[in-house]
């Protein structure tokens, strides 16, 4: 059994369509390349969890108070990018709404009840969304790897300190050949 999962974190309609809430440019950029590691990692029968970032309609959170509203529940903005088809028989999606992926869901309880010890993890908000599931996973004793092409947010310098930081601090930051290069060997 694989003890990897691909976590695909945020990969929504507001992100990653211009016509979305909280667009932006390199989301759009990034979703071919997920597309890829997508499909490798399904040829390889890795789990693949894709984190939903979901706030409830009609609901106060505080995390809209300080922000532009998105992804609410029922607006298709929290709909993941169909470039990415979700395979409903195997795949997991977790709603969330908070910037980790292990904050308020159960998204732990599926890593463990699959053996999971690496966490892959490729999508958006690398400095609030990736960032923050990279440090719960590394504290939960998982082992965070992040694929570089596979990350972005609305600022490539931004971007940039936070894998150096992730990389120093907290798990790996790997190119996508290194990736599927330590997949072909059984590194993974």
């Amino acid at each position: 059994m694989n003890n990897s999962a691909l976590i695909v974190v945020d990969m929504v309609y507001d992100f990653t369509n211009p016509e979305g809430l909280v667009y932006y440019p390199q989301n759009k950029l990034i979703l071919p390349k997920i597309k890829q590691v997508i499909d490798y990692c399904r040829n390889k029968d890795m789990l693949i969890i894709f984190l939903q970032h979901c706030y409830r309609k009609g609901k106060f959170d505080k995390n809209l108070i300080n922000m532009r509203p998105n992804c609410i529940e029922g607006s298709g903005g929290e709909m993941i990018d169909p470039v990415l088809e979700v395979d409903e028989k195997k795949d997991y999606v977790i709603k969330k709404r908070r910037y980790s992926g292990f904050f308020g869901t159960d998204l732990d309880l599926v890593l463990r009840e699959n053996h999971i010890a690496n966490t892959v993890i490729v999508g958006t908000k690398t400095n609030c969304c990736i960032r923050a599931t990279v440090t719960d996973a590394y504290y939960l004793d998982y082992k965070p790897i992040v694929i570089r092409e596979c990350v972005a947010t609305n600022s490539d310098v931004v971007n940039e300190v936070h894998l150096t930081d992730i990389e120093k601090y907290f798990g790996e930051v790997v190119s996508m050949e290194e990736f599927f290069g330590r997949l072909e060997k059984g590194d993974l």
